[in-house]
This record gives structure tokens, C-alpha cells and sequence, in this order.
């Protein structure tokens, strides 16, 4: 097992929470795993406005 697998939360920058903020209620906790799942596979420590708008791209919202 590796530390990164013990690590449950990422950090968001405000602007990438802000995005999130968007989204509606309904979904966001799975939109949000869905972010993390993305940032995990690409090894990132913090969630990037960047990040969302590629989920965003890529899971069709």
C-alpha cells in the first residue's frame, strides 16, 4: 500500500471549489470523486481549476 492511498482528501484551490460550487447539488459529491479519481491517476497532490474543466471536458457537463 502506498501513503498516497491513505490519503483520503486532496486539497482544492478556491478557484477549483468555486467551479465545484457549480455544480448542482445533486451530483457534486460524485462530480467531486470523479475530480479526485482524475487528479489521483495523474499523481497531483491539489485540485486545479484546470482539473475541473478537463473532467468537465471529458465527462460531458
Amino acid at each position: 500500500m502506498h501513503d498516497s492511498d491513505l490519503i483520503d482528501d486532496l486539497e482544492w484551490t478556491p478557484e477549483a471549489e468555486a467551479k465545484l460550487k457549480n455544480i448542482p447539488f445533486f451530483v457534486r459529491a460524485q462530480a467531486r470523486q470523479r475530480i479526485e479519481a482524475l487528479a489521483r491517476d495523474a499523481e497531483m497532490e491539489t485540485v486545479t481549476v484546470d482539473l475541473v474543466e478537463q473532467a468537465r471536458l471529458e465527462f460531458g457537463q
